[in-house]
């Protein structure tokens, strides 16, 4: 059966552009080599070179073929260990030796560009998925659904394609060697990197240099694409994130050689910021976010940049957007913004810019162009934690946790939540226990729910097995709002507007 299995899957690599007709031979040899094979049985169906591809592959399914290839291989003792940690090691290691090198890629990849840069991207994105760095079947088992609120649609995602280290793995890691290569996740020493137990292989991982304000950046797609084309642009040198006004010039750079995409970056300060705030990166892609699509509510003029269109947005956190033709004017009004809001504190508004020498104070900004205008959205952030709230004053508070306790990034932000995979099995659990009336609080996995679960059930009263899923994911979506909501520091209600116009009455006194 192995000899089919490599077959079918240099089909599939020709097939899909990964290699030509000249390399079939040289793949099949490697893909022997790999499985600790001499030789290749002759078959009715191989001619002179090896084996033709032809239509016949086409109920081709990636991830069979793989998993058939990774049980083969455990069964020869050529995988060590069966578990879900080592069988990505192995089959990435498999889809490498069908990747084109780098050059290859960044040369059809510039190729496409000068014709369109939509081209460009729509194919390295396919290339992403056909070397099946991101896999396309575990992307699929993602729960999504979209919640309507009075500020747009928000996006709603329990993330399942990320998956669990199983115990024999995590105690491995422990165990071994610590590298400090590749430095992070980020790093473009990830490029053909064959990982270990504690870091992901990337064999079959191509990244495409891009120069931002005149240094050498890339991108790469995320391999758990939360949204279209969801990439992340990436320095390549390992130095930590910070917004200051070069942050404002790289993100519009990059939206200027890529207008069909919003690029983003994370805060730059814990709890508010990203995970990863070691390696200086962008998010981006192309998707319009509720936030995108809200509107300005109240427009404002700050002095010197009276051509820049400038407002707050109806939004539950705290956003400023700044629109210009002339990305300059932005990147200078961003920056003037940013400096006041570094250093400003509203006492009455619990906003405190430092508490002694820790700086408090930042922003998550998002760069976009619409029909040639550039626009700037600035998302006001604090990190600030008391004895009340310890993970945060603008975090979600702990009657939020049983849903979102991790931090609220820029995905968060614009209005998309990446919710743990632990809520699929509890949300099935949880629909099990309200159909039979049963105590949630009897349940340790359910107890944590019984409190929100209480203060909506009165408002359905027609609960039944048919619409019970949906009102479960309608309110997971008001709970999201409130996370977002807890997040902004002015919150909207009269006094906390009145605390922003304050904020804008700094901005715009210059």
């Amino acid at each position: 059966m192995i000899y089919d299995l490599i077959r079918q899957l240099v089909d599939y690599a020709q097939q899909n552009g990964l290699i030509e007709e000249e390399d079939r031979v040289y793949t099949t040899n490697r893909l022997l080599e790999l499985f600790e094979l001499d030789d290749l049985p002759d078959t009715q169906d191989m001619d002179e070179t090896g084996y033709k591809a032809d239509d016949s592959n086409k109920d081709f399914d990636l991830e069979t073929v793989l998993n058939a290839m990774l049980d083969y291989a455990y069964e020869q003792g050529i995988l060590k260990e069966n578990s879900i940690v080592y069988r990505d090691l192995f089959d990435t290691k498999i889809m490498g030796l069908l990747t084109p090198s780098p050059s290859v890629v960044t040369k059809k990849f510039r190729d496409l560009y000068r014709e369109s840069p939509l081209e460009a991207t729509e194919y390295y994105y396919k290339f992403s998925q056909d070397t099946d760095y991101i896999r396309r079947y575990r992307i699929k088992k993602d729960v999504k659904w979209v919640t309507k609120t009075e500020y747009g649609d928000i996006d709603i995602t329990i993330n399942l394609s990320k998956p669990e280290k199983d115990p024999k793995a995590i105690a491995a890691a422990k165990l071994a060697k610590q590298s400090g290569y590749p430095k992070c996740q980020l790093c473009a020493e990830n490029v053909g990197y064959a990982g270990r137990v504690d870091h992901p292989a990337r064999q079959n991982h191509r990244i495409i240099p891009v120069t931002i304000n005149e240094q050498g950046w890339a991108f790469q797609y995320s391999p758990y694409v939360y949204y279209n084309e969801h990439c992340i642009v990436f320095n390549k040198q390992h130095v930590p994130m910070k917004i200051d006004r070069s942050a404002f010039r790289k993100l519009l750079d990059f939206v200027k050689q890529f207008p069909h995409y919003f690029v983003g970056s994370n805060a730059d300060l814990p709890i508010v910021g990203g995970s990863i705030l070691s390696h200086d990166h962008f998010q981006g892609g192309n998707y319009e976010f509720a936030m995108a699509k809200a509107p300005i509510e109240r427009y404002f003029r700050i002095p010197g940049y009276e051509d820049v269109e400038a407002g707050i947005v109806k939004w539950p956190m705290s956003v400023i957007r700044i629109r210009s033709q002339e990305d300059s004017k932005l990147v200078d009004l961003a920056d003037h913004i940013l400096k006041i809001w570094r250093d400003y504190t509203d006492e009455d508004a619990f906003i405190y810019a430092y508490s002694g020498q820790e700086a408090h104070n930042t922003i998550t900004p998002i760069a976009r162009q619409k029909d040639g205008i550039y626009e700037l959205d600035l998302v006001l952030r604090n990190n600030l934690t008391t004895k009340e709230h310890p993970l945060g004053v603008y975090h979600p508070h702990a009657e939020l946790h049983h849903i979102k306790k991790e931090n609220i990034g820029l995905i968060e932000v614009m209005g998309l939540a990446v919710l743990p995979a632990r809520l699929k099995e509890e949300m099935s659990l949880l629909s099990e226990y309200l159909l039979a009336g049963k105590d949630l609080r009897s349940n340790e996995v359910l107890e944590k729910h019984a409190d929100w679960a209480e203060e909506f059930l009165p408002a359905y009263p027609q609960l039944n097995k048919d619409n019970v899923d949906e009102i479960l994911k309608e309110e997971i979506g008001k709970v999201f709002l409130q996370v977002l909501t807890h997040a902004g520091v002015y919150k909207r209600t009269p006094t906390g507007q009145a605390a922003f116009d304050r904020f804008i009455a700094a901005i715009t006194s210059l």
